[in-house]
């Protein structure tokens, strides 16, 4: 296990989001997304856009969490997003009070791939379920392609299930058909319990 941790976010950290998420894309979804999209992906646009997401959130309950593995110095090495869910978390036809004010959603999940196995993933997990308590969240909720094994497997590993909400993302004319996961978050446990 590396030597890591997670921590909130900083506007310095907006450029470093960016080129992580997309070396993971264009990693993780090169034979699910068409290549012209993922070589044409601005980093500099997703650069203002993360700096926008960590120095102006919608809400204090929308946060970006970064994961950093400490060796002879620090790299940030991933990097997870939430809030509470919104239009963009529901599946086609669904009613928009379907998920509730108590429902969070991951809009970003991802651990550059040359830093993987090494548990940022789970510490990044497991930070966002200790927010999501604080906020007073009770379930999450996740979108995974269909064709994105890896991440659907370290979300079922941790106790996510498929809820039965799919859809399809239409990405330059092609169908990227997707399942979405939840979790219920378990209580802050006890400290007391089970002491005499």
């Amino acid at each position: 296990m590396a030597l890591g941790y997670v921590r909130p976010a900083r506007p310095e950290d907006a450029a470093e989001i960016a080129r992580i998420q997309l070396a993971t894309w264009r990693v993780a979804y090169r034979r699910m997304l068409p290549k012209h999209v993922l070589d044409n992906l601005d980093e500099a646009y997703l650069g203002r856009r993360w700096s926008a997401a960590i120095e102006a959130p919608p809400s204090e309950r929308h946060r970006v969490l970064v994961a950093v593995e400490q060796a002879e110095r620090s790299y940030l090495v991933g990097f997870a997003a939430a809030g509470p869910a919104d239009e963009q978390a529901l599946a086609p036809d669904e009613p928009a009070d379907r998920l509730g004010p108590a429902v969070a959603a991951v809009t970003d999940l991802l651990v550059e791939p040359r830093w993987g196995r090494r548990g940022h993933g789970s510490r990044l997990l497991a930070a966002a379920v200790d927010m999501w308590r604080e906020d007073g969240f009770d379930t999450a909720v996740a979108w995974a392609f269909d064709d994105d094994a890896a991440t659907r497997k370290f979300l079922t590993s941790t106790g996510w299930e498929p809820d039965g909400a799919t859809r399809a993302l239409d990405v330059d004319d092609l169908l990227i058909p997707q399942q979405r996961l939840h979790v219920a978050i378990p209580p802050t446990p006890d400290p007391t319990h089970g002491r005499p």
